[in-house]
């Protein structure tokens, strides 16, 4: 088990930036196995404004996108790339995807995922988002990665 990654650390493994960054903290994982993380709903959400304005609820393809997310987190924890490189995970496919509970404004939403496996640049998870002990989504998700220059 690890120790919890913060949002200055998601921000250097994710390419992702507001809005668009739909993981606050890694609780814990395990390199090649797991991880828990957290995303916390608030009302001040863009995607609020229109879904649905007077009955704010998270849409089901920003739940999958937040478990996507950790996945890559994963996988980004797992190894490391050669010098002056970083991993970009791209999001191939998803597969079994299913919705149980809604997510409203005050909300914590626990991302966990499972590696099921990989194959070269290919990574296959399972994940489980839930609000709670209430599933809200699951579904299994792949990623490929490419290795790419890094910027930074």
């Amino acid at each position: 088990m690890s120790e919890p990654v913060d949002i200055i650390r998601i921000l250097d493994l994710l390419p992702h930036r507001y809005p668009f960054i739909l993981v606050d903290r890694v609780l814990e994982y395990t390199a090649f196995d797991y991880l828990i993380a957290t995303k916390n709903v608030t009302i001040n959400e863009p995607f609020f404004n229109g879904h649905f304005p007077g009955n704010p609820i998270m849409p089901g393809v920003l739940m999958l996108e937040a478990l996507a997310q950790a996945s890559a987190l994963l996988s980004n924890l797992s190894r490391s790339p050669k010098e002056g490189h970083e991993f970009m995970y791209f999001f191939a496919g998803i597969d079994n995807a299913k919705f149980k509970h809604v997510v409203t404004p005050g909300d914590q939403l626990r991302l966990e995922v499972r590696l099921i496996g990989q194959k070269r640049d290919f990574w296959r998870m399972h994940g489980e988002a839930f609000v709670g002990d209430k599933l809200a989504c699951s579904a299994d998700l792949m990623s490929a990665a490419k290795e790419i220059k890094s910027d930074r």
